[in-house]
């Protein structure tokens, strides 16, 4: 098992590695000036050229990339340009609101894709799987933003349940921030939990077809008691993988469902940051979504061994 860590944490660093590279290089090539995007287009030539060494614009750009990589490592983010406050202070204040968003979205979509999913498969091509397949399919079609603008006219404007929008913040109490994060997180999981819902009915039903769940019924084992033992184990590999792409995703793609509900997340904050040319906001910002993806992308690897020890022997 230490050997196994040991090779995904080589590969965690490697990748990371890599992507500080590519967000650097991504972001150094984009048109525009961020001293000239901050003093205004009736600014003088000299007066920009001074705020961009203030701001270390003029320095060569591997010294810059050297610079970040290493404030990264001691958590010095340094500070924004359009916002004049420390990087690491802004991103701490969105991430409060975007990392419960997608955590309530994801453990919604867990527990809708699972027990449809299994309930599906346990009915193979009779009524309630064929139901449950053609919900799946909707909800795999419509658009996440649609979906909550629908929410919020029925439980915003006509029904008066939610706010259309906002967030109280935690400071207000712990049931109005989370209540303003409901119709959010249900418009983000219905999407993810459709598609999840057929990875697992897949999964289940192909574990079912296997040799030892016969044996496990032909011992007199019920078909609940066979699926709640031998085959939602097995088939949670594949489904785990699809919940932790799904879950990076969930963190990195809220830009759309924030801007709906006017939330002030961390998707919002890099829209505004590209829209003001900060650029050491949106460096950050892009490399802690990376590095949240790779993250997870790692757990899940681990998880795999926890479930099935076959993966675990193989990588080592």
């Amino acid at each position: 098992m230490t050997l196994f860590l040991l090779r995904r944490l080589a590969t965690l660093v490697a990748t990371l590695a890599g992507a500080s590279v590519v967000v650097f290089v991504v972001l150094e090539i984009l048109p525009g000036n961020a001293a000239q995007m901050l003093m205004g287009a009736d600014a003088s030539p000299e007066a920009v050229a001074a705020l961009a060494a203030k701001l270390g614009l003029d320095r060569p750009p591997l010294e810059r990339y050297a610079t970040w990589v290493a404030g990264m490592l001691v958590g010095e983010l340094g500070n924004s340009y359009a916002y004049s406050s420390p990087v690491a202070t802004l991103i701490a204040e969105r991430l409060a609101l975007t990392v419960p968003l997608a955590v309530m979205a994801m453990l919604l979509t867990t527990v809708l894709a699972l027990a449809a999913g299994v309930y599906a498969a346990a009915r193979h091509n009779r009524l309630g799987d064929v139901g449950v397949m053609g919900l799946t399919q909707v909800g795999i079609a419509i658009p996440n933003f649609w979906f909550a603008i629908l929410l919020i006219l029925l439980f915003a404007v006509h029904l008066r349940w939610f706010s259309a929008g906002g967030f109280p913040g935690w400071g207000a109490g712990a049931w109005p921030a989370f209540k303003s994060l409901i119709l959010p997180a249900v418009s983000l999981a219905v999407v993810q939990a459709a598609i999840l819902a057929r990875i697992t009915r897949s999964a289940v039903l192909e574990v079912l077809r296997e040799d030892f769940v016969r044996t496990a019924r032909a011992k007199g084992l019920s078909r609940r008691a066979a699926l709640r033992r031998h085959v939602l184990r097995n088939a949670m590999v594949p489904v785990i993988t699809v919940m932790g792409l799904q879950f990076a995703n969930l963190l990195a793609g809220t830009i759309v469902v924030e801007s709906v509900f006017y939330l002030p997340g961390l998707g919002r904050l890099i829209f505004q940051s590209i829209a003001n040319r900060d650029l050491i906001v949106v460096r950050n910002c892009v490399m802690l979504l990376a590095a949240m993806v790779v993250l997870v992308n790692f757990v899940v690897d681990v998880l795999y061994a926890v479930i099935d020890p076959r993966i675990k022997a193989a990588g080592a």
